[in-house]
């Protein structure tokens, strides 16, 4: 049984915790952009943290179940409705076979996930199920969802809960999950050094806009152009996720999911891992401000961070046996 698109989005991808491994050939790990909303919604269905799962961008698609299942969304809020009654985020949600999920408005984020309850049916590439766009490998046949594409699931509910819509009765607290602070916690680079002073003091308290032309491969932003100090060609090197790099006309770009795998642009400075998360879910337009984080301070943010994920999940699951006991083989 199968989960149909009745409706194409714009971009709606499968995603997991992405491929690793393979960086010295020249293949990115690629994955989600948002890992807190990625365990978050495969906790909430009781799929393992790094199970794979659906990344939509506004307008997201339509999707038709041809047979029942347990659902949660986590993530961006695009005003998700079953069969044109809303349903919230965070929550578990059993929809029957016939439904339709759709997605009204656009209300915050950039990146809403969908898990399904035991993941889809899909053929590993390099060891994860992630879309790899550039190479039209992984995922659903390597590309984005199209009109008519039916994502196989690896198991349905043999029992029939009922025929309308269920919301379960919990609901996963977030908030605390994202940096909610005013800025974007930054580590300086290897070439932090290279900017001038009046550079990295723009950096550091100037206001940057995402720009249109970005994506999964990097958010380029549009600020006061920054300048090196010292004019020295730099060889290429492994770059990262969050590596923010210097380009030539002195504007910045953020390295996402999609990254290449080396580059020879000067890294001014790094996101710090645990406000990735927050930072993806920034729309084009959308200003921002960077403070510098210490290293003990970023590693112990990403270990809080973790570590609430960890008690998020045991909690769901709990929760989710006692509701699930009547349906032993589900």
């Amino acid at each position: 049984m199968s989960i149909v698109i009745v409706q194409q989005g714009i971009m709606d991808t499968i995603q997991d915790k992405g491929r690793y491994g393979f960086q010295h050939l020249g293949i990115n790990p690629g994955g989600v952009m948002d890992r807190i909303a990625m365990a978050v919604a495969n906790g909430l269905t009781g799929n393992a943290a790094g199970e794979a799962l659906l990344e939509l961008h506004f307008p997201a698609g339509k999707y038709l179940f041809e047979a029942p299942a347990l659902i949660a969304l986590s993530g961006a809020d695009f005003g998700a409705t079953v069969n044109g009654r809303a349903v919230p985020l965070h929550t578990p949600l059993y929809v029957p076979a016939g439904a339709t999920l759709a997605f009204e408005k656009l209300r915050s984020g950039a990146r809403c996930y969908l898990a399904v309850r035991h993941g889809f049916s899909l053929a590993p590439w390099l060891g994860s199920c992630s879309t790899h766009l550039k190479v039209a490998q992984g995922g659903f046949q390597g590309r984005a969802l199209r009109k008519g594409d039916r994502l196989p699931l690896n198991k349905t509910p043999q029992h029939a809960s009922g025929p309308s819509t269920e919301i379960l009765p919990w609901t996963a607290a977030t908030g605390h999950l994202y940096n909610k602070q005013d800025t974007i916690r930054i580590l300086p680079g290897a070439c932090w050094d290279m900017l001038d002073a009046p550079s990295q003091q723009q950096l550091l308290t100037g206001n940057f806009r995402i720009g249109p032309h970005s994506d999964r491969m990097g958010f380029r932003l549009n600020g006061a152009s920054l300048r090196t100090s010292r004019k020295e060609e730099q060889l290429s090197a492994g770059i990262c996720r969050g590596a923010i790099q210097l380009l030539p006309d002195g504007q910045l770009i953020i390295l996402m999911a999609d990254h290449q795998t080396t580059g020879g642009y000067p890294v001014a400075a790094h996101v710090i891992t645990a406000d990735m998360p927050a930072l993806v879910q920034y729309q084009v337009g959308q200003s921002l401000q960077f403070s510098i984080a210490g290293r003990e301070t970023a590693e112990k943010l990403l270990w809080q961070q973790e570590r609430a994920l960890r008690y998020l999940q045991h909690a769901t699951q709990l929760r989710l046996e006692k509701w699930l006991s009547p349906y032993e083989t589900y």
